[in-house]
């Protein structure tokens, strides 16, 4: 009878090993599940409307995006310009090494007062990599489509002198300098379809946010979270 028991007490143990590698495997290798979005009906002007939420990660944004001025610094000398110009003359010259971007489907380029609007070819298709990937978030969890604004793009050193005078966060040997930089608002989006479906600021600064993170993580980009400026600075580093 005690061999019965300790056989029974046995395979009890046995069972009951199993059943927790199976929830253990279960918590470890599920995969996460994803909200749909969430839509709140209100009124705007006397006009109905329907605010839809996405439900993503909360972001840190100045824990998450703090690349250094250095390090994009360091990116852009190794891929941009190896001089970069000091005035808009000689950005004349340096055209055949530049791509010039304009607004698209994906993002707009604002009427730019303290830099031009170029690129080096490998950041200029690394915009559109992110402009395509914010559109296709969006699209992908049945939210309206959105543009966001780009606000600068490569400044030319006298650029930098009249911006310093107006702007302390401007540095002298900026790497916009070099034409692999750029500034991305994150307050503010164009809506681009026809509904009467609104998503908030807020909401949009989430989806840009995982966009960065996405091409961060993946090595191409450096971002820092300019919060006086409202905007991510984005230096391209591949």
């Amino acid at each position: 009878m005690a061999l019965s028991n300790k056989h029974t007490h046995h395979r009890l143990a046995v069972v009951l090993l199993a059943l927790l590698a199976v929830l253990v495997c279960f918590l470890v290798f599920r995969r996460p599940s994803v909200s749909s979005p969430k839509e709140t009906k209100v009124t705007e002007n006397n006009t109905p409307i329907t605010l839809v939420s996405y439900p993503g990660r909360t972001f840190s944004y100045s824990q998450r995006f703090r690349d250094n001025n250095q390090a994009h610094l360091r990116a852009a000398e190794k891929i941009g310009l190896k001089n970069g110009p000091a005035t808009r003359e000689q950005v004349k010259q340096k055209r055949s090494q530049l791509q010039q971007i304009r607004s698209c489907h994906n993002y707009v380029v604002e009427p730019l007062t303290y830099s031009v609007p170029y690129l080096v070819p490998k950041a200029a298709a690394r915009l559109d990599a992110i402009g395509a990937e914010f559109a296709d978030i969006l699209q992908r969890n049945d939210l309206p489509h959105y543009r966001f604004y780009v606000t600068s793009v490569l400044r030319t050193k006298e650029d930098i002198e009249h911006l310093q005078r107006t702007n302390g966060n401007a540095v002298k040997n900026s790497a916009h300098n070099y034409g692999t930089t750029f500034d991305i608002a994150y307050m503010r989006f164009e809506r681009c379809t026809d509904t009467h479906n609104y998503m908030t600021d807020g909401n949009l600064c989430l989806v840009l946010a995982q966009t960065l993170l996405n091409q961060q993580r993946a090595g191409h980009i450096y971002v820092k979270h300019e919060k006086k400026q409202a905007c991510f600075h984005i230096t391209v580093r591949d």
